[in-house]
């Protein structure tokens, strides 16, 4: 005997549960081998697993009817125990636009800020999406989301997630176990974006029977990507051979979300990011979509807005000060008073402008070559 219990917020008690709680006793008569009680704003759920998740997707479809229109009859009762939790869920998405689909638990999963609803429009109108923001604007959530709805409806037939497998700091090659266990921590994010959006013995049977595939980006070469949602997540430490190939894999029947972050590229120093190469090389194609978020998009710890808006300050004013630097290189010579990137140890730079390496003191550089000229 599993239990489980619903908590019932912004609703009132007396509009969704009916006069007496008739409408909880109306859903617990339609399952006799279970017990469902209901106490405050706390529904409590006991019995089979499969009869507690049919439970709380009627419950789920109800609180979403109830939002809309603000009461649950009788009639709306009856409507939801006699249809399939996927009917049920389709006909509720067709009233209400703006969310994407049911979680596993029960939770609405919808657009929470005006860029993210663009990002939805943008992926129902183009085959190609590309999302560009900094950290926690579900750029990935939502994108994950959408790929789960589109297969509920079947409009594609399975979903392709994948990531470039790039070293952050940390080196690849000694973390513990095999090649599944060092990349899947790559991974983990798409692994809780879907636990949270299917039921764990549904998304494992989807998983074992490649409805459902998340792989590194190098697994894609070769293949064609037809009938399916593919995502390509952090897409901005792509090299641009890996980008174009991922970009070439697109089948008739695909439909392709590319999402990164300019400002967290983990490539070489010297290795330029694919998706920013895509980006300028792709601009003028028709039929592509393109969707900015920014720090307004944040939707994790109020904090977490903060930060992205103080590093973005901050890179502004780096890019100010090289730039007048380069200027300064470029007009023959400088004030070392003004000069941020100098050394203060009187060292002469005689490298090339962008280079920063420093080179011998300018006292030793007037000092006579040889023995002969000192003479």
């Amino acid at each position: 005997m599993v239990e489980k219990v619903i908590t019932l917020e912004n609703v009132s008690l007396v509009e969704f549960l009916g006069a007496d709680n008739q409408n909880i006793r109306r859903i617990a008569a339609a399952f006799p081998g279970s017990k469902i009680v209901s106490r405050g704003n706390e529904i409590k759920i006991q019995g089979p697993t499969e009869v507690i998740a049919r439970v709380n997707d009627i419950l789920s479809s109800l609180i979403e009817h109830y939002h809309q229109y603000g009461v649950v009859t009788d009639r709306d009762v009856n409507l939801h125990l006699s249809t399939t939790s996927e009917e049920a869920e389709s006909r509720v998405l067709a009233a209400s636009p703006d969310v994407i689909l049911f979680g596993a638990k029960g939770g609405i999963i919808k657009a929470k800020t005006p860029n993210q609803q663009k990002l939805v429009d943008a992926v129902l109108k183009h085959d190609l999406t590309f999302t560009l923001g900094p950290a926690g604007t579900g750029k990935t959530y939502i994108s994950v989301a959408l790929a789960v709805r589109a297969l509920k409806n079947k409009e594609v037939k399975k979903i392709i997630i994948s990531r470039p497998v790039v070293e952050a700091g940390e080196s690849l090659g000694f973390l513990p176990g095999d090649m599944k266990e060092k990349v899947d921590p790559y991974l983990r994010p798409i692994y809780d974006a879907l636990e949270d959006m299917i039921p764990a013995e549904k998304l494992k049977f989807y998983q074992e029977n490649k409805i459902i595939e998340i792989a590194p980006l190098a697994y894609m070469r070769g293949r064609t990507l037809n009938n399916a949602f593919v995502l390509l997540d952090e897409a901005q430490n792509t090299t641009p051979s890996q980008i174009k190939m991922f970009l070439t894999r697109m089948g008739p029947s695909a439909k392709v979300m590319v999402n990164g972050d300019r400002s967290q590229i983990d490539l070489p120093t010297r290795q330029k990011s694919g998706l920013m190469q895509a980006l300028d090389i792709l601009k003028d194609i028709p039929g592509i979509g393109y969707v900015e978020m920014t720090a307004e998009d944040v939707v994790r710890h109020r904090l977490v807005k903060d930060i992205v808006q103080a590093y973005d300050k901050f890179d502004v004013a780096e890019q100010r000060r090289e730039a007048e630097f380069k200027q300064r290189r470029r007009e023959g010579g400088y004030d070392r008073t003004r000069d941020d990137h100098r050394p203060s140890n009187g060292y002469r730079d005689r490298r090339h402008p962008d280079d920063r390496s420093y080179d011998l003191p300018d006292t030793e550089q007037e000092l006579p070559v040889n023995h002969e000229q000192a003479l």
